[in-house]
Order: structure tokens, then C-alpha cells, then sequence
């Protein structure tokens, strides 16, 4: 579904993306695993059109999407959830979900809404709160639920734990193997490096804007480099 080649980014004159290759086949979950400031975000961010990249490609349904707006991306079927969640804080939960389904017909936002309210229990119980009143996790939720108002075909996933207690960690990431198995394909980027192996079909490593590992999920996590780096053992 996913092929991005030989990826170069730069922030100004510094260069963080050194020619990075990476697949997400459909239906799979893969995992971008790696320290802060390795070049994760960033990848996400060239993936979604947010940030310009400077040579390589992306190819999304053998289609070069290089030169596409975000918003056209989204389009095509690819939504991001941000790092941080950076939801509307002023606006409701209705209204934070409403703009997520920006692209869809006016006859299907229901229809999405409904679905997104009996994925997220929770957010159906608060749907007239301001955004910046929900907890965390609740926040987590939204953010979920606002790209996927859009119909995504692949989902682009920033640091879903970051920051929730371990309860609503494994909440949010049974969530995203549901997701999986309605047919939504996911590229997951998460410090949890322990869930995301536990989870994920294959993972890729990056350190320092460069793609050193890859391969199944389980041959990754009896890897003795990454179990001293990411995983403490």
C-alpha cells in the first residue's frame, strides 16, 4: 500500500532524513521504533504531506503522492494522528470529530460519527465538552476518532501512549489491532517499544534519520541490538 524510497528531509540547512526506505503492506501494522529524535515524526510528517522532503518518493496505491497537499493525501485515504494529540481544545467533541470528516459527504457523517461513538464509549458520554476539558486518554481517543471521520485506508499513528497510564495504554493499542481487523491498515510510531513489537506484523528501526533494522515484529524483539537499546534486557 505504502513504499516511501530513499527519503532525504531537511529542518532549514540540517538534514534529518538521510534516505530512508520503509513498506506498509495492506492490512499490516508496522512499527517505526526508535529514540527521540531519531526521525520519526518527521517521517510521518513527509508521509502526510505536512513537511516537504527534498529527494526519494512516496508512492501510496502505486500512485507518487510527492507533490500532493496534505489535504489531498487525505483524500487519497491517508490520516495522521499527531504526537501529542493536539486536539481542538476549544470546540466540542462533536465538532472536533466533524472536522475530521471534512472530506466526506454530508449523508455519511452520521454514519461515522456513530461509528467513531461505539468505538469510543466514552467520548459519546462527553460529545457537547469542550475538547480541552477531556482527560488524556479521552483526548487520545478524539484524536483516533478524528482521522478516522475521514475513511482512512491507512493511519498514520504518533506516539498513541504517550503520556496515559498503562491501563489506557492497552486500551488505546487494543484499539488499534481493532482497527486492523475492520481493514484499516496502520504505520505506528510509539516509545512503547515493548507494545508496539507485541502488536505489529514488522518494524522498522531508525537512529538518526537512517533505517538500520527491519524485519518481523518477533525476530526484532529477540534481537540482541534491540534488546539492549530499546528494551532494557
Amino acid at each position: 500500500m505504502l513504499k516511501v524510497e530513499n527519503v532525504v528531509c531537511r529542518y532549514g540547512r540540517i538534514e534529518v532524513l538521510h534516505g530512508v526506505s520503509l513498506e506498509v503492506g495492506v492490512g499490516e501494522i508496522v512499527s517505526l521504533i526508535g529514540s527521540n529524535g531519531a526521525g520519526k515524526t518527521t517521517l510521518m510528517r513527509v508521509i502526510s504531506g505536512i513537511l516537504p522532503m527534498i529527494g526519494g518518493r512516496v508512492v501510496f496505491d502505486e500512485e507518487e503522492i510527492d507533490r500532493l497537499p496534505a489535504h489531498m493525501r487525505v483524500v487519497r485515504g491517508i490520516a495522521q494522528v499527531p504526537e501529542a494529540r493536539q486536539v481542538f481544545a476549544p470546540l466540542s467533541v462533536d465538532d472536533n470529530l466533524l472536522l475530521g470528516g471534512f472530506r466526506r459527504a454530508a449523508a455519511d457523517v452520521p454514519r461515522e460519527l456513530d461509528r467513531v461513538y461505539a468505538l469510543f464509549p466514552a467520548l459519546a458520554e462527553k460529545r457537547g465538552i469542550a475538547a480541552g476539558n477531556l482527560s488524556g486518554g479521552q483526548q487520545q481517543m478524539l484524536a483516533i476518532g478524528r482521522a478516522l471521520m475521514s475513511g482512512p485506508r491507512l493511519l498514520l499513528l504518533d506516539e498513541p501512549s504517550m503520556g496515559l497510564a498503562p491501563v489506557l495504554v492497552d486500551q488505546i493499542l487494543d484499539t488499534v489491532v481493532a482497527l486492523r481487523k475492520a481493514g484499516v491498515t496502520i504505520l505506528l510510531v510509539e516509545q512503547n517499544v515493548n507494545a508496539a513489537l507485541a502488536i505489529a506484523d514488522r518494524a522498522y528501526v531508525i537512529e538518526t534519520g537512517r533505517i538500520v533494522l527491519h524485519g518481523p515484529s518477533a525476530t526484532l524483539a529477540d534481537d540482541p541490538r534491540v534488546r539492549e537499546a530499546y528494551l532494557g534486557l
